[in-house]
């Protein structure tokens, strides 16, 4: 492909031949253009998107028209809106708000998103992959599992697949040369040093990590929490670092109290938690036990995908969980319309929401 094709002389000559095309013919599809202007799909939808914006057509069922005073349709859905395979390993936590990011920057450009949903505990994720493949995908967006025996051929065939493929929260390596493979990442490492050195500059001098079991993002948010600990200058040695149930597993109960007996024993003032369902938990069974947040304790959980509707709402660090679908329909895209790129590789920076269960550590005063 010509990557000169989409910019400059060459792509405003083709959008004015697209104009003239419609003040001629009314409405068309995106496949009547491929063949009128010699571009490939995904370059139509650009310049579609872009007149679109400014105003100079709409984008209605199946193609593009002129603007008119009446409401357009919905953007295409049917033969010609290329579609972008995405597989997730959950559909009802943390993934949801990908999806949509992605499905938005998808509609945007005349395309939709066919989206799959694995599992934590699939040990496979090469059977779902081939049948979105099988079903016409022009890309594929996906979490896969990388703590399998099956990870390194499913990467591996990923690469194999000669189509754009982008990693969302997970990154990997293919083939003998550990070839790259493009990825759409949060920086959770910088999420959990913005939690630690927020509860530095409110006073605290011990905090701890608790995270729920092991997760793709857990290890991030610990060296994070290690890192900001070291450049606060706080002592992790003495405070409170463990792993604990799930929320909804019988067990988590007794090994949240557990967690609040270190706190106390280890002067503990404050808490790092991942994720929502266990730092609600947590703070519950201090209200259970006459513990005060942020009095007694303060709490910031990682996720934030239901912390603020919590009372006392909880302080919380909020990965960019739509910008990242949104840029990895943008690196499908990219990769589309100019396959000999470099290899791209995206970290966006998540976000600290400072709320009602973080505070200055309790000053203890001396009796009489």
């Amino acid at each position: 492909m010509n990557t000169s094709d989409k910019r400059g002389p060459l792509a405003a000559t083709r959008k004015a031949r697209l104009l003239e095309a419609l003040q001629r013919d009314g409405v068309l599809r995106i496949s009547d253009l491929t063949d009128t202007l010699g571009a490939a799909a995904v370059t139509i939808r650009r310049d579609i998107a872009q007149l679109a914006a400014e105003g100079l057509v709409e984008r209605v069922h199946g193609g593009v028209a002129l603007p008119s005073p009446m409401p357009s349709a919905d953007p295409p859905d049917g033969d010609d809106a290329g579609a972008i395979g995405m597989l997730v390993p959950s559909l009802d936590y943390y993934w949801p708000a990908v999806a949509r990011g992605a499905e938005s920057a998808a509609r945007e450009m005349l395309m939709r998103v066919v989206l799959r949903g694995s599992s934590y505990v699939t040990e496979d994720d090469q059977p779902q992959l081939a049948r979105l493949v099988e079903q016409g995908v022009e890309g594929l967006i996906v979490a896969p599992r990388m703590d399998v025996p099956s990870a390194s051929r499913t990467t591996d065939w990923l690469a194999d697949t000669g189509m754009p493929v982008v990693l969302v929260e997970r990154t990997a390596t293919a083939g003998p040369h550990h070839a790259v493979l493009e990825s759409v990442v949060t920086d959770h490492s910088l999420g959990a040093a913005m939690a630690v050195r927020h509860l530095a500059g409110l006073g605290h001098r011990k905090v701890g990590l608790v995270l729920a079991k092991p997760s793709p993002t857990g290890p991030h948010v610990r060296r994070g929490w290690l890192e900001g600990a070291a450049e606060c200058g706080l002592d992790v040695t003495t405070t409170v670092d463990t792993l604990v149930p799930d929320a909804p597993d019988p067990g988590c109960a007794a090994a949240l109290d557990e967690v609040l007996e270190q706190c106390l024993s280890t002067g503990t003032t404050a808490l790092l938690v991942h994720a929502d369902a266990e730092a609600i938990a947590l703070v519950q069974r201090c209200e259970e036990r006459g513990l005060a947040v942020p009095g007694a304790l303060s709490v910031v959980s990682y996720d934030d995908e239901v912390a603020g509707l919590f009372s006392p709402a909880l302080t919380a660090v909020r990965p960019p969980c739509s910008e990242i679908g949104r840029a990895a329909v943008r690196l499908i895209l990219d990769r589309l319309n100019e396959p000999d790129r470099p290899t791209h590789r995206i970290v966006i920076s998540p976000a600290l929401r400072v709320r009602d269960s973080s505070a200055a550590p309790r000053v203890s005063r001396p009796p009489g």
